[in-house]
């Protein structure tokens, strides 16, 4: 019994005649009908009944077809996993992350994959929010860390690592200093110190706003330099919770600004074996952590 004896009756079965089958299988239709005869000849008994007009089942063949599929699907099966492998082997993987993004230990988790699949190429890139989702949805990027405010990106799954309130940090020279809260709408008043648009901060803030429109007095491309500016006295610095450092934290109410911070995928699944391996490991370490 040959695999391909199988494929050729599963084929005949499914398009309802030789000639159909061997279009299918690309072989000439007399090639197919002797490899089935020789199927049947080897089990001793008829698997198709060609005395109509259509060819159809017999017992036999009946009980045989499931059979059939399930050992063709086992080789199919096989083959893909050899083939991911292949991948594995000789694959890359495309990651972006949010500039400046400590709450994830990015390095720690691509050295650990690179341990795992040594031969796997990884490309790193930094970038804004909006242009790390871009990049995704485009297939730019398998996989990247992000920040985004409300619901989750269209087209994408993301798993999130952090949801925090944003905060106004200020120095102790600022007259906010000691405060414990402050309303969004005081906030406003204020000349701010914030991260530009299309990072995950700058849209929570902007989404807390609304129509209006927040006073930016200075703007960095990165939380270290925006924390540098409010410890020199430049004004309220909008941060998440956890990046204030040695500054005061003052609460925003009325409402309170959120930003999350997540890794994300194509929602309909990455294509690489090597961006599958890369985010079942990103999903296990923060299972355990």
């Amino acid at each position: 019994m040959e695999l391909r004896q199988l494929e050729y009756f599963v084929a005949v079965v499914e398009s309802g005649s030789f000639t159909r089958a061997a279009e299918r299988v690309h072989v000439a239709q007399p090639g197919v009908s002797a490899q089935i005869r020789r199927l049947e000849r080897e089990l001793g008994h008829d698997l198709l009944d060609r005395s109509g007009r259509t060819v159809t089942l017999t017992d036999v063949g009946a009980a045989v077809l499931p059979l059939a599929r399930a050992a063709l699907g086992s080789v199919e099966a096989a083959r893909r996993t050899v083939e991911e492998m292949a991948g594995l082997v000789r694959g890359a993987v495309r990651v972006g992350m949010v500039v400046s993004c400590g709450i994830m230990d990015l390095p720690e988790l691509l050295s650990a994959f690179h341990s795992s699949f040594p031969a796997v190429e990884i490309t790193l890139s930094e970038a804004n929010s909006d242009a790390l989702i871009s990049s995704l949805v485009d297939g730019r990027l398998d996989f990247a860390l992000v920040g985004y405010a409300g619901p989750e990106p269209e087209r994408l799954s993301v798993r999130v690592l952090a949801d925090e309130p944003l905060v106004a940090a200020v120095a102790a020279s600022d007259p906010w200093y000691g405060r414990e809260s402050v309303p969004l709408d005081e906030l406003l008043e204020r000349g701010l110190i914030s991260l530009p648009p299309g990072t995950g901060l700058r849209g929570a803030l902007d989404a807390a706003c609304g129509s209006r429109r927040p006073r930016i007095a200075f703007e960095a491309s990165a939380p270290p330099m925006v924390i540098t500016l409010a410890q020199r006295g430049l004004g309220p610095a909008i941060l998440a919770s956890s990046m204030v450092g040695d500054l005061h934290a003052v609460r925003i109410t009325d409402p309170v600004p959120h930003s999350r911070l997540a890794f994300a995928w194509r929602a309909e699944g990455p294509h690489s074996p090597a961006a599958r391996a890369l985010i079942g490991l990103a999903k296990n370490q923060v299972t355990t952590n």
